[in-house]
């Protein structure tokens, strides 16, 4: 038997599978023992030198040792104090379905290909469609991604108005209307679009840091006085500093009114679609043309995986209408099964499983009650933030994010605030991020995990006072 051979030996393989089950079962219980620390902290240069020296040392028989070796070296997302970036919680499952999708590694381009995926998306999408309000002649799928996402609904709102897909740029000037505390892909899909970061006109927030009502007129009538066309204005659901949400009515008031494209960036906050206690947060999202949703965030999926929903089914095969012969007959038969006609990917995995699995074993009630648990631990942490002292939140939490620094008297806020997050780092008990807002750095923490409780909370409240003892200006 050749090496080559060997590879695809499906006893190996069952053997190893047991190995990488147990391996996993015993990390996660150690998670849920806390007996483990959320991050061990290497600078890049020596994590670089690590790898570096492990990749030369090919040759290994049993992948386990390198399995271990990936697992004490990466970041725990699963352990009850990471309270990071928005990446989700993934059920253990999960990683059941992700074998799936991996061992048969069917691509969704083409019906052939992706026969059972393309069906499942289909199946997904219309249930999001309903609980978004969207009319049966709405329609969607699946992308790579919240950035991916967003390129593709701006690509069709630009569509709506013109054939640059064709035809070129020519001398039109666009305009994209978004708010200031957009997410950076919004700007990175404009300048990808080769529409210049002078195309993207932020709208000044409010208190809040929601799109500040009466600023919005105003921007808008800015960049008509430059002799561009608005095509598009972008609300969030919500926003990734704060978890903000903007008034989606008010927004979707404005666009029917001007005849311009209402996208909603729903990567994060979305879900609570599902959730009967939170969905008024997002009242007016019927009114949009567009909106993306991520599973891999508070939908409980591996990264990466998003949905993009169109009101209209037409447009969300606009924007890639392109003859392939050798993919399918007719680019003008919207053919929802062949995937490739309305994505940037081709060759797109059958992430789908993934959410669709959770919605076979579980139903959309487990949506609403990771929503309700998370955002409700936000609420619980902002109250003990507010009775702890020397804590200052910029706002009340709308989301399941919460911003907060510690000031106590006679510092430099900003600066103790920066030791702090980089001590918690090097401590590797919690792992939580920053965000600068108004130019003042906040501590941030995105409550991801539904077993992380309040005990954790008030150990981190504790934890972050004794830090600040050491803290010399």
């Amino acid at each position: 038997m050749t090496e080559l051979q060997k590879i695809y030996s499906p006893e190996k393989f069952r053997i190893q599978g047991h190995q990488i089950i147990d391996l996993m079962s015993d990390y996660l219980l150690s998670t849920e023992k806390d007996a483990s620390k959320t991050i061990s902290w290497v600078e890049p240069e020596s994590q670089y030198t690590y790898w570096k020296k492990n990749f030369e040392e090919i040759g290994l028989d049993d992948p386990i040792a390198l399995f271990k070796n990936v697992l004490e070296r990466s970041i725990n997302v699963h352990h009850k104090k990471y309270m990071g970036h928005q990446i989700a919680v993934v059920p253990p499952v999960m990683g059941l379905s992700a074998m799936m999708i991996s061992i048969l590694n069917n691509g969704m381009g083409v019906y052939e290909m992706g026969m059972t995926g393309n069906s499942m998306e289909r199946v997904v999408i219309e249930n999001i469609i309903e609980k978004i309000g969207f009319t049966k002649n709405a329609s969607g799928f699946v992308v790579t991604g919240g950035t991916v996402g967003n390129l593709t609904a701006i690509l069709a709102a630009r569509a709506a108005v013109s054939d640059i897909w064709n035809k070129g740029n020519g001398d039109q000037k666009f305009a994209i209307l978004v708010s200031a505390e957009s997410h950076y892909s919004i700007d990175r899909a404009v300048r990808i679009l080769g529409m210049g970061e002078d195309s993207v006109f932020k709208i000044p927030v409010n208190n809040n840091f929601q799109i500040n009502s009466e600023s919005l007129e105003e921007v808008y009538q800015k960049a008509m006085g430059e002799n561009r066309k608005v095509i598009c204005l972008i609300g969030c659901s919500c926003t990734t500093a704060t978890g903000s949400y903007d008034d989606l009515t008010f927004l979707g008031n404005f666009c029917q009114d001007k005849k311009i494209w209402f996208h909603v960036d729903g990567a994060h906050g979305g879900p609570v679609i599902y959730s009967e206690k939170y969905k008024s947060l997002v009242k007016g999202i019927e009114m949009a043309d567009s909106v993306i949703i991520d599973f891999h965030k508070m939908m409980m999926t591996p990264s990466l995986s998003t949905a993009l929903i169109f009101k209209r089914n037409s447009q969300s095969f606009q924007t890639f209408s392109q003859h392939a012969e050798y993919l399918w007959r007719d680019e003008d038969h919207h053919d929802w099964y062949n995937s490739g006609m309305r994505t940037l990917e081709c060759t797109k995995s059958m992430s789908i499983l993934n959410v669709y699995t959770l919605f076979k074993m579980y139903g959309e009630k487990i949506f609403e009650e990771n929503v309700n648990v998370l955002f409700g631990l936000a609420k619980s942490f902002a109250e003990l933030l507010e009775k702890s002292g020397d804590f200052e939140l910029p706002i009340l939490p709308q989301s399941n994010i919460v911003c907060f620094r510690y000031i106590p008297q006679g510092f430099n806020n900003n600066k103790l605030n920066i030791f702090i997050r980089k001590e918690l780092v090097k401590d590797g008990q919690f792992y939580i991020v920053q965000a600068t807002l108004n130019n003042t750095i906040y501590l941030r923490v995105s409550l991801m995990n539904p077993l992380t409780g309040v005990e954790e909370l008030e150990q981190l409240i504790t934890l972050i006072k004794k830090i600040a003892i050491n803290y010399e200006e």
